[in-house]
């Protein structure tokens, strides 16, 4: 077999230090008559022979020349027990001993610190959305064993235990072993360039806890909130890479154009709004409460969130003509665990506007009488707000949804209850938003008023604006006429 001397030219020898040795000699490579790692090189360090296999050809030359560089380049000795050049030697010493000195950062704790760090800058909503994500990812992160809790449970006690304000508290007693699993059968960080492992994270992201495919908004929030606790793990060195931008993509069918389905005419929304004034008793006035707070979705567009957070101050209600609604904040419902004041709605300003800004949206006669109705009869919560419960406080989601759901018990005929037609309040705003579109309202300034940009009115709304064939087969015709093409 043939020899390579190990000697470089121009380089004198030298004395290595004890076991080291220049006397190396490089072979050539050769098959090793294996089908699983058919290529072979082996090399000599001072009479010890050392050899590696690899699965291809060019993996066994590119190592081949990396010793050679060794050898002939750099003029490096060899350690004899091991093969190894002195530089890579030193390298696998320095790694060893940071493994020693410093466990690897589990999957818990990273998420731990993670969520503390955007904590304080992130709404109740963002913060939830960020919980929810690294606990799905986190029943591929734990793992499997006798005794393991249901996913259920590892997914509370993770959601639980991220939150800053639980840090040294006791978990509830509930899911005390789930919260111990978690913390105690956790994967490192590093196991996510595991391949069976991330394979694992990413059907977690894409399924239900019952195995069915998760809606496309739920896929895109946790892919989401994982790819930017993975890009926070590469900045503060955790993780080399970040494994995600590796992964491909799953193809996930837009759930933004709105179903014409849901859309109610005029007679069938005056009908709901009359039903929901017919929710609860009389005196208790749970629907009748509520009426104008469904009319200001279905005349003016408002999100529920935005709706809630109406102040009296806000509100320009002349005696005849058109008023506004200047809208400053909303009172998204989050959960008292994810926000800052304890309570279930948090307050944030105007969705994708800065925190300063307001957005005045024209109103029309007819709502205008409704909002001083409601006003007379009822006066306004607590500071100053336009809607408000039995106590004067916020108007929460579940109730407005409640009540929402009975008055279309109400209103529509039984074999249209079942039907997604107005099946959530947020309906009654894409209503509004068709009307003004079919009224032929530039998209520019349906898109300032109900506080969207143009290209998202254009996206979830095209399916919904009647008589655009028609329109754009007359002026087809017109053209053809003009051209004298028509028969």
């Amino acid at each position: 077999m043939s020899t390579e001397n190990d000697t470089p030219a121009g380089r004198p020898r030298g004395s290595a230090r004890p076991g080291y040795s220049f006397d190396v000699k490089l072979w050539k490579i050769s098959k090793t008559g294996r089908k699983s790692r058919p290529w072979r090189l082996r090399w000599v360090v001072a009479g010890e022979v050392q050899g590696d296999t690899f699965t291809t050809y060019a993996l066994a030359e590119s190592r081949r020349n990396e010793l050679w560089h060794a050898m002939n380049r750099r003029g490096e000795a060899f350690e004899i027990e091991s093969g190894l050049p002195e530089s890579e030697v030193r390298a696998a010493a320095e790694a060893a001993e940071a493994a020693d000195a410093e466990p690897p950062v589990r999957w818990f704790e990273f998420c731990r610190k993670y969520v503390a760090g955007r904590w304080r800058t992130g709404a109740g909503k963002t913060r939830e959305g960020m919980a929810d994500g690294l606990a799905a990812v986190t029943l591929a992160m734990v793992k499997r064993g006798d005794g393991v809790p249901d996913d259920e449970a590892l997914r509370l006690a993770f959601r639980w235990g991220v939150v800053p304000a639980n840090a040294g508290e006791e978990p509830p007693a509930e899911f005390k072993a789930a919260y111990d699993w978690v913390t105690t059968a956790d994967r490192p960080l590093v196991d996510l360039a595991a391949p069976e492992v991330f394979e694992d994270v990413l059907y977690r992201i894409s399924y239900k806890l019952d195995g069915t495919p998760a809606a496309g908004d739920t896929y895109k929030r946790r892919r989401r909130a994982l790819n930017t606790a993975l890009e926070h793990a590469v900045v503060v060195g955790e993780l080399p890479g970040n494994p995600l931008q590796r992964a491909r993509r799953k193809h996930v069918g837009s759930t933004d154009v709105v179903d014409r389905r849901v859309l109610v005419n005029a007679v069938q929304a005056r009908q709901l709004l009359t039903a929901v004034s017919y929710v609860g008793s009389w005196d208790r006035c749970r629907g009748r409460r509520l009426v104008a707070f469904y009319a200001v979705l279905y005349y003016a567009g408002l999100r529920p969130a935005e709706a809630v957070g109406l102040r009296l101050s806000d509100c320009h209600l002349p005696e005849k003509g058109w008023g506004t609604l200047t809208l400053r904040e909303t009172r998204p419902v989050s959960g008292k665990q994810w926000t800052d004041s304890g309570e279930r709605h948090d307050r944030r300003g105007l969705k994708a506007r800065e925190a300063t800004s307001d957005r005045p949206v024209p109103i029309p006669p007819v709502l205008v009488a409704i909002l001083r109705a409601h006003l007379k009869e009822f006066g306004t919560a607590k500071e100053g707000r336009v809607f408000g419960n039995e106590r004067g406080g916020l108007v929460g989601s579940s109730t407005y949804w409640r009540v929402w759901e009975e008055a279309r018990e109400y209103a529509l005929p039984p074999e249209r209850i079942d039907s997604p037609l107005a099946g959530r309040p947020y309906d009654l705003r894409h209503v509004c938003i068709t009307r003004w579109l079919n009224a032929g309202v530039p998209i520019a300034e349906v898109a300032r008023r109900v506080g969207n940009s143009p290209e998202v009115i254009h996206r979830r709304y095209h399916g919904c604006i009647d008589g655009h064939e028609e329109a754009a087969n007359a002026k087809i015709a017109k053209a053809l006429e003009e051209e004298g093409d028509t028969a």
